[in-house]
């Protein structure tokens, strides 16, 4: 103990107010620096042991078990396993002996326990694994008091939650290995253990008002939830994809969810308990409720839905506890749950089900007309009508489901609370649903499947509804003394009922929908349109941006169901629409939209989402209507083709900017205002691809805004004193503009005379807007998107004449902005983290993707830049190393715009470039080799790919020298040889990827095994040796009745594979290992495994 006093005394005071009761960033930020020196400190064990003994304070211990656990979990420099060993059993002892410490305290050391025996789970002391018994570790807690019992149970329930979430400080790949491990040899325990003090806390008539036993309960129902919610296959699923979970509980637990009294205990405990608690009961419910169907037969599973069908009924007729914001939210997901994971033929058949759905019926018309009360829960009662909705084609199920009677409520329900809410929301000045669009369109979704049913009964509502609130709107417009107030609650109701009409449009199934519904449809859209004319026509005086929104909304549905060659053109909507509004087909229809798309662009180009979602709405008719589709008539093609030309001319004779605020030329608007341009541009740019062939006039007509600008622009650059903001607002509308343009030209006639109208000419002006504001990225990016694009050869658009150079001279341009961008970009220095994407790295992704479409476009010869002395491919690469040296390895992953454009660009240079790499510098080379290893665990499907083809190409490589250098061939190049040395020098590298692949293809689940296979062949032919000893401890780690098998598996994946990498060869090794995939997974199922290896661990 060489701590002195005087030290401890400071630092206790030190820590106490600076680190965990300061709100100063900076004090804070110099308190937790001040934390990682005491950590690495030589005798920081011994310090932290010194505020344990004696500290006064409940600070300093908390901080020694933070730096405690902060030395366990380091990945350098760790712990012996004596020392850890040690740790676990002072801080067991100190748990025992003060069961009243502070709780954060307590926390704190539990925390110390679970990351110990976590990283310690594989590690071995004469044959034993000595932080696996943990149910041993907690047994005497669980026999001594009340406050020992909670200790103990908390101990579990960390440990399980510790095991269950992944660390981003070590490789997934050990993370699952000791989940699945635990997993098998631990959590049924632990879980049959909770159940166990549950049962007998329910049978003693515990005293909840006592806080250290309602604390116990807590705990122990904290546990059960945690071993129920444990990731039991490595899927993790996360809260997006919640009403979808199944619960992929291991077969040797069958005989706790057969035996009916586990899920008896919990419902018993939900009537009997505070509800306080009920929530924590109530998750354990829905967990169980989800239970993987296969792990029942039919009759089982009957069985099991009877005893939950009955025990969701209970509640129900006993609803006391609901009125809590937990319980109901936690019951409401149970109730969707019942649809989720059963089929609506095997609820119908149990013995309560009408009851039942009676009762679950009026709970979710009481909580839908209580529309303020939890409304994020509302969520999962619509699932679940919806799922039943959706069912009733499929049903063959004799016994009646009685959603007929049921379903109407429900969409009753909705529609009538969602209109009354409108005037309590403007009343009390609440929050508004209709700004929340996510949660609109969410409950919309589900709503469309549901009012398709019994559709009759709901296009009567609606069309009640709305006849009630239009005539109410169009009194109070004409009369001269109505209010706004009452105005705004009728334009509140009418927005609600046009996004309700959309969506029930929107649901239509073709293959169910009868004439009649398409005539209720008619007379929906009809009323919708008659609301826009009215809703239009007052737009020069006032207009409400919601109810635009919802109109737009509602279009979108129309176009997606009733626009294009899926629906018949002999329609009853159409003849309804004939009847009514004088628009006799869908190219009338058509020419309604292009009018409402002008419209709003000039009256509503000040606001975003207006705007926005207008844009999107031009862009999916000029890219999903099928103007040239051959099952039209020619007759048919020319008429839509004038609608859309005659809309055309009059979008282009209106686009400018007084017009269409949006395009953002105003001196107050910010330039990231202006986003919408390429929108806009794009949709402008296919259609005037409809009719523009080889029509150069046409072409040149359409570009002379663009052209005046850009000539503009050269003006203002070309003196030495101009308005630096008016310049760049121009070039980035401009470049924006063409941005747009550039996506939509994807045919080769069209883009030729968009690049001989850049090219040569304007190239020079986006060349010296780089070198000017590199440092803004508002004004660089869309520079650098703008050559992106023109360097993309989609569709195989940039084909140039044999006798041309243009595809060298458009490379020179997208080398020299590529250079002159980074170098200058290097030079900002250190960035804030908070701004580095913006500033920098968003930058950088661009050129990494501008550099990576030019390099595999196969427009340029690459070989002739050397040749003839030309520096620009050397200068584009360099550049490329340059700014890779500049990103750390964790924004590489961290960014997923970044990794994609850097993964693919690297797989392009390993493929074509592999001498460029050769050539780099020893710690480049092991720069690049490290992203690649950990791009291979990445999550990103696209990036982990692209490190398997890249990798492939580098041991493809390697291979190839090596076996030239075992030949008596011409001396290889020194770049050859200098790779060679490299990963001779290092061939850890080569050693842990060849690990990491193996890793992932036998313990996890691979979604790309093809992708892995490739690489793989040749990282063991490398590393022959290194692979036998792998294969010997991964054999070794089996159960000694199972090591024969897996011997025979590894056998079997080498079996008739030659030493070379030919085509053939590799295929067959794929075959093998698909092969031997399936037949590991066999293997292991149900046994536990661990590999002892420190490579397979790493």
């Amino acid at each position: 103990f060489s701590l002195h006093f005087s030290l401890y005394f400071s630092l206790q005071s030190l820590f106490q107010s600076s680190l965990y009761e300061t709100t100063d960033t900076a004090v804070r930020h110099q308190a937790e620096k001040a934390l990682v020196e005491f950590t690495n400190s030589p005798d920081c064990l011994s310090k932290c042991q010194l505020l344990l003994e004696r500290g006064s304070s409940s600070y300093s211990q908390l901080l020694a078990a933070t730096c405690l656990s902060k030395l366990v979990s380091r990945t350098s420099n760790p712990l012996p396993l004596e020392q850890r060993i040690d740790i676990r059993n002072y801080v067991l002892n100190y748990l025992a002996t003060r069961p009243k410490l502070a709780a954060f305290v307590t926390q704190a050391l539990i925390q110390l326990y679970a990351r110990i025996t976590k990283l310690g789970w594989f590690d071995c002391q004469k044959d034993d694994y000595v932080f696996r018994n943990v149910i041993a570790d907690v047994t005497r807690f669980l026999q001594d008091s009340v406050e020992h019992c909670i200790i103990g149970v908390t101990i579990l329930s960390q440990l399980t939650n510790e095991i269950n979430q992944a660390d981003t400080t070590h490789p997934l790949t050990k993370h699952r290995k000791i989940a699945s491990s635990f997993r098998d040899s631990s959590l049924f325990d632990i879980f049959t253990l909770s159940c166990n003090l549950l049962k007998q806390a329910s049978g003693k008539n515990l005293n909840l008002n006592d806080e250290s036993q309602h604390g116990l309960l807590m705990q122990l129902l904290k546990l059960s939830y945690n071993c129920l919610n444990y990731d039991f296959i490595g899927t993790s699923t996360d809260e997006s994809s919640d009403d979808l979970c199944t619960v992929q509980i291991p077969t040797s637990w069958r005989s706790a969810f057969l035996d009916s009294s586990t899920l008896q205990l919990f419902f018993n405990l939900y009537h009997s308990i505070p509800p306080s608690l009920s929530p924590l009961v109530l998750s354990c419910l829905v967990q169980i409720a989800s239970v993987r169907r296969s792990l029942f037969n039919n009759a089982e599973r009957a069985k099991f839905l009877s005893h939950l069908v009955d025990g969701v009924k209970r509640i129900l007729a006993n609803p006391q506890c609901l009125p809590d914001p937990n319980n109901y939210h936690e019951f409401c997901r149970l109730l969707a749950r019942l649809k989720s994971n059963y089929q609506l033929g095997e609820l119908v058949k149990v013995e309560n089900y009408p009851e039942v759905i009676r009762l679950i019926a009026n709970f979710t018309v009481t909580s839908l007309q209580h529309w303020e009360f939890a409304p994020n829960s509302v969520h999962y009662l619509l699932s679940l009508w919806q799922r039943l909705a959706a069912s009733v084609p499929y049903v063959k199920a004799t016994e009646p489901h009685l959603l007929e009677t049921y379903t109407p409520e429900v969409t009753k329900a909705y529609i009538t609370s969602r209109l009354e809410s409108v005037h309590v929301i403007l009343r009390d000045g609440l929050e508004d649903p209709l700004d929340d669009a996510g949660l609109v369109q969410q409950q919309l979704d589900q709503l469309s499947t549901i009012g398709r049913c019994e559709y009759e009964k709901t296009c009567a509502l609606l069309v009640q509804l709305f006849d009630q609130a239009a005539q109410t709107y169009q009194e109070l417009l004409q009369s001269t003394n109505s209010s706004a107030a009452d105005i705004t609650v009728q334009e509140g109701r009418l927005t609600w009922l046009v996004y309700i009409i959309g969506a029930v449009i929107g649901g239509r199934v073709s293959f169910a929908s009868t004439d009649e519904q398409d005539a209720m449809d008619g007379e929906l859209v009809c009323r919708v349109l008659q609301l826009m004319n009215l809703t239009d026509s007052r737009l020069a005086q006032a207009g409400n941006e919601r109810l635009e929104l919802a109109m737009l909304s509602f279009f979108e549905q129309f176009r997606k169901i009733y626009i294009g060659d899926q629906v018949q053109k002999s329609s009853k909507l159409y003849r309804r629409l004939s009847e009514v509004l004088g628009l006799n087909d869908e190219t009338m229809v058509l020419s309604v939209f292009i009018g409402k798309i002008i419209t709003n662009l000039k009256y509503w180009g000040q606001c975003e989402p207006i705007t926005s979602k207008t844009l999107q709405l031009l862009n999916d008719l000029s890219l999903g209507y099928p103007l040239h589709d051959h099952r039209y008539t020619r007759t048919q093609v020319q008429a839509v083709n004038i609608i859309y030309i005659n809309n055309l001319s009059v979008c282009l004779s209106v686009c400018q900017s007084e017009h269409f605020s949006f395009l953002g030329v105003n001196n107050q608007s910010n330039l990231s205002d202006m986003r919408c341009r390429t929108t806009f541009y794009t949709a402008l740019g296919r259609l005037l691809m409809v009719d523009l062939g080889e029509d150069e006039d046409q072409f040149e007509q359409f570009m002379l805004p663009l052209t005046a600008a850009f000539e503009a622009v050269a003006q203002m650059l070309s003196t030495n004193t101009f308005n630096e903001q008016e310049a760049k607002r121009t070039l980035v509308g401009l470049v924006r503009d063409l941005r747009g343009i550039a996506f939509a030209f994807n045919a080769k006639t069209s883009f030729m005379m968009l690049f001989d109208w850049i090219y040569p000419a304007y190239m020079p002006i986006l060349q010296r807007a780089i070198e000017l504001w590199y440092h803004d990225p508002a004004c660089t990016t869309p520079v650098l998107k703008l050559m992106a694009e023109l360097v993309h050869n989609r569709s195989q658009r940039l084909q140039f004449d044999v006798s041309s150079p243009n595809g060298i001279l458009l490379f020179r341009e997208t080398s020299k902005m590529i250079t002159t961008y980074g170098n200058r970009i290097l030079t900002l220095g250190e960035v804030p983290k908070d701004q580095v994407y913006g500033v920098k790295l968003k930058g950088v992704s661009v050129c990494f993707g501008m550099l990576k479409a030019v390099l595999s476009g196969n427009y340029v010869n690459f070989g002739v830049f050397r040749l003839y002395g030309d520096d620009a491919l050397d200068n584009a690469l360099q550049t490329f190393i340059k700014l890779l040296l500049s990103i750390p390895h964790s924004d590489l992953l961290d960014y997923p715009k970044l990794s994609q454009s850097f993964y693919s660009l690297l797989e392009v240079l390993t493929q074509d470039h592999m001498n460029f790499i050769a050539s780099l510098e020893p710690h480049v080379v092991m720069y690049i080799l490290s992203s690649i290893s950990e791009g291979l665990t990445a999550l990103d499907t696209m990036v982990c790919t692209g490190c398997c083809s890249s990798l492939d190409h580098i041991v493809t490589y390697l291979f190839k020298q090596l076996s030239r250098s075992t030949k008596k061939r011409p001396t290889p190049m020194a770049t050859d040889d200098r790779f060679l040395h490299i990963m001779q020098q290092h061939p850890e590298m080569i050693q842990q990827m060849l690990s990491t692949v193996l890793n992932i293809i036998i313990f996890e689940d691979c979604r790309n095994q093809w992708s892995m296979s490739r690489p793989l062949l040749g990282l063991i032919l490398l590393n022959e040796k290194y692979f036998a000893d792998l294969r010997n401890s991964i054999v070794n780690s089996q159960p000694p009745e199972k090591q024969q098998a897996m011997h025979l598996c590894f056998e079997n994946l080498m079996e008739g594979i030659e030493r070379n990498l030919l085509t053939k060869n590799r295929d067959r090794f794929t075959q093998n290992l698909s092969v031997f995939r399936r037949e590991v997974n066999d293997s292991m199922k149900n046994s536990t495994y661990g590999v002892n290896s420190n490579d397979m661990m790493s």
